[in-house]
């Protein structure tokens, strides 16, 4: 809308400036051609896009409902689809967010970027829309398996063939060779400054640190093969390691939020995205019971002990105590005084999914204005642990794997130490108590599991890393067990009563955009068989031998 009118205004001005004889299509220029602007008027909506824009589209929206597959959230309401690992694969397009953002939000205006960038020689652009693309290249493939991706931007066609998995996995690896090439490049039109006018909600134009940025997809990418013949641990320990370390390089977006909805997170109380109560499409949460005991001492994997960062993360009860909703049952299924409050800090007594006029009582990710994490330090160090730990390498494991905690309290510490209960602070002695407990970090490396490893790293991206960590447990099939220990890895993750459509299976996909794909390219569906109710349970390829 803004670029219209400002295209508008333009043709206004030149009009009453030329001759009457100025053509029509002079004085007014097709806000539907490729109307060349700055790239770094680009880039803004482009990071955006990355958490959740204007129109409410990105990966924040999605997670709301992958969230209740992995049991970091359930819905306060009784038996949602999504509760019990469903779908709803109607016109309203619900949870399909993800297809829109690469496709549509990213796409072509990142495509224009980076040609225009290049055109002008200004290859730190071309860098980061590279690495963009790659970011949501793997965003896609992993959330829909098949899909769009040798024709995905060819403007001529006007329906597409779905490629395999694996297609859009190799495009993952080459844009991210591109895009580090381009990163190290200083000559043309590179210039520190004017990345940061257009990098402002990102990495403020720091070149080094979008680097770290695409190395980390690298990481991603090698951890994710972690079931294939050619899985090559060495490779996802190197990208890990030249990925971010630190609070200062966490890649988030980042919010003004001022009195306009879209200057705020998506989680936050002012754009009100987390009430709602249907089962078809809901979006009221509150924390699971899942997560509840997994920090407050009720899981096998860390028997009795209680997790200081509970109270950064999760919500409180009207007892003093923090506990979650099972799945599918919503929480009246809980005492009334039991009932956790929900992200907004609201106290359930009495059911309530009405936004409080300010987030002073909100925390963590779930304020107006609170950063949201795209990839952070604690995912690069369990990513480290876990492939050290399937390499035999026990004591870098556990090295990889303590750091992989330390780095979750300094996050939480340094970017999100706000509205916490008084009391429950965490001090630079508390970390090092938790650190020092064996039942969290063992003393003797042989004594680390997977199941410690990967439930870790689940608290460590709660919230912000709900798409990768449905990555992750579908990598493990929700039950898998550790063969070292016999025990299942996601300990005392309880599967739920299942979707009528599942037939018993697992969900591991979502099905192609309604809007984009079933109502224009229904044919291409059928022969992938994405118009069966059970596709949703077909495995992906990447978590397949």
């Amino acid at each position: 809308m803004k670029k219209i009118f400002s295209i508008t205004l333009l043709g206004s001005l030149l009009l009453l400036g030329a001759s009457c004889k100025k053509s029509i299509d002079e004085a007014y220029q097709n806000p539907n051609a490729p109307v060349r602007v700055p790239v770094n008027t680009l880039l803004p909506q482009i990071v955006s896009a990355m958490a959740a824009n204007y129109a409410g589209h990105g990966p924040m929206n999605d997670a709301r409902y992958a969230g209740a597959y992995i049991q970091s959230w359930q819905y306060y309401s009784t038996n949602s689809y999504f509760d019990q690992m469903g779908y709803n694969n109607g016109s309203g397009d619900v949870a399909q967010s993800t297809w829109r953002t690469h496709y549509y939000d990213i796409g072509q205006n990142n495509q224009r970027m980076m040609q225009w960038a290049a055109e002008e020689q200004r290859w730190d652009y071309v860098g980061v829309g590279k690495a963009i693309e790659a970011w949501g290249w793997m965003l896609v493939a992993d959330y829909y398996g098949e899909t769009i991706v040798e024709n995905a931007f060819n403007t001529s066609m006007l329906t597409f063939a779905f490629n395999r998995e694996d297609t859009a996995y190799a495009r993952i690896l080459s844009l991210c060779q591109e895009s580090l090439a381009n990163l190290n490049r200083t000559d043309g039109q590179v210039d520190a400054a004017y990345l940061a006018s257009g990098d402002a909600y990102f990495y403020n134009g720091d070149v080094n640190k979008w680097k770290k940025f695409a190395n980390g997809i690298l990481a991603r990418y090698y951890n994710h093969f972690s079931n294939k013949a050619d899985y090559k641990p060495d490779s996802a320990i190197y990208y890990a390691k030249a990925a971010m370390q630190t609070v200062d390089e966490i890649a988030s977006v980042k919010f003004i939020g001022n009195a306009l909805s879209a200057t705020n997170n998506f989680y936050g109380p002012r754009r009100g995205n987390l009430g709602g109560a249907s089962a078809a499409a809901p979006t009221a949460v509150r924390q699971s019971d899942f997560i509840a005991k997994l920090m407050t001492g009720g899981n096998a994997a860390f028997p009795g002990v209680t997790d200081p960062r509970a109270w950064y993360m999760l919500r409180g009860n009207a007892n003093g105590t923090i506990k979650g909703v099972p799945p599918v049952v919503g929480q009246t299924a809980l005492a009334a005084n039991d009932r956790p409050e929900n992200f907004w800090g609201v106290s359930q007594v009495t059911a309530s999914n009405t936004a409080p006029a300010n987030d002073n009582n909100c925390r963590y990710i779930f304020k107006n204005d609170a950063p949201y994490p795209v990839m952070t330090p604690a995912e690069m160090k369990f990513i480290i642990a876990e492939a050290e730990y399937k390499l035999g390498h026990k004591s870098n494991a556990l090295t990889a794997y303590q750091e992989g905690i330390s780095a979750s309290f300094d996050m939480l510490t340094t970017n999100y130490n706000l509205s916490i209960p008084a009391g429950k602070e965490i001090t630079p002695a508390i970390k090092a108590s938790f650190l020092a407990l064996p039942d969290v970090v063992p003393a003797n490396p042989n004594d680390l599991t997977l199941s410690k490893i990967m439930l870790q790293k689940y608290i460590a991206m709660y919230g912000y890393g709900v798409l990768e960590t449905w990555m992750d447990m579908r990598r493990y099939h929700y039950t898998d067990l550790d063969p070292e220990t016999g025990n299942q890895v996601y300990t005392d993750f309880q599967v739920p009563t299942l979707f009528a459509d599942n037939n018993g299976e697992y969900i591991y996909r979502y099905y192609p955009r309604y809007n984009a794909e079933r109502v224009w390219n229904f044919y291409e569906l059928q022969r992938i068989g994405a118009t069966s109710n059970n596709y949703h349970t077909k495995k992906l390829w990447i978590v397949q031998p």
